[in-house]
């Protein structure tokens, strides 16, 4: 791969390159974010063949999203191949506890788990970077139960390395905002269901829409009605007046009781 200027970045890849030759041929668990995509084309450009891409496809991915993903794959030009997921029928997922990620990322590795075994891949691979060590992540726990490595966090490389490399390969997810699963919409606690993940995912397609790049539709699901509380990052919120009134109305058409602009806008977990 063609490294940064940085020569501490540089060293960088040629140790995500070194681990990735280390543990050839490779399954990435690939979801087309800015992680997954980098590592992905890391993987590519190492490995050739020898790296195949799997996204996992259920009820809390959006259609938008995976399309998106497999032309983002295309452009690489990695080999990907998408696999359905059965979280949603896994009643301790289904329930939504503060883990819920656990159960999510146990499912996809199961399955890419056998994938691998019956297919002779020596590993398994996900996006972790060294900046996610910073927090607690449930899916972590279920990573280290499956051996499943994080060749971009074992490197060393942060996000905005991460960014910054992606932009130098010209991919599209270099500059892409954080884009978790239709679940984390949904407070910990209240049910996911296929139908909640269905109107959450109308409704931030009817959001962006309106031009709008980095948001969030909450969904409230109360004793007699559910509501859509719909966060906008606080540089998007000067847009919002001369659109409101459609757009309240047309989230009401996709199932919502009631809609409410939060004022305070949206920001990341991080920020």
């Amino acid at each position: 791969m063609v490294p940064m200027n940085d020569p501490a970045t540089a060293a960088k890849v040629e140790r995500l390159d070194a681990l990735l030759a280390g543990h050839a041929p490779l399954v990435i668990a690939y979801s087309g974010g800015v992680d997954s995509a980098y590592l992905l084309a890391a993987a590519r450009a190492a490995l050739g063949d020898r790296a195949l891409g799997v996204i996992a496809d259920s009820a809390s991915l959006p259609r938008q999203a995976l399309k998106d993903a497999l032309e983002l794959a295309e452009h690489i030009g990695a080999r990907v191949e998408v696999v359905a997921t059965e979280e949603l029928q896994d009643a301790r997922y289904a329930s939504n506890p503060v883990n819920r990620c656990y159960f999510c990322k146990a499912e996809l590795f199961t399955k890419l788990d056998s994938l691998a075994r019956n297919r002779g891949y020596a590993a398994i691979a996900y996006g972790e970077n060294a900046d996610d060590m910073r927090q607690a992540r449930p899916g972590r726990l279920a990573a280290e139960e499956f051996q499943v490595i994080a060749p971009l966090r074992d490197a060393g490389l942060t996000k905005a390395e991460i960014r910054d490399l992606s932009r130098e390969l010209d991919l599209p997810t270099a500059d892409a905002p954080a884009q978790p699963c239709l679940s984390s919409r949904i407070p910990h606690g209240t049910p996911v269901t296929v139908e909640a993940l269905a109107m959450i995912e109308r409704g931030e397609a009817l959001v962006r829409s309106f031009g709008f790049k980095v948001f969030r539709v909450r969904h409230v699901a109360l004793e007699h009605e559910t509501r859509a509380r719909v966060q906008i990052a606080p540089d998007e919120m000067g847009r919002i007046e001369p659109v409101k009134e459609t757009l309240v109305s047309g989230l009401r058409a996709v199932g919502y009781d009631g809609v409410e602009i939060d004022p305070a806008g949206y920001r990341s977990p991080g920020a």
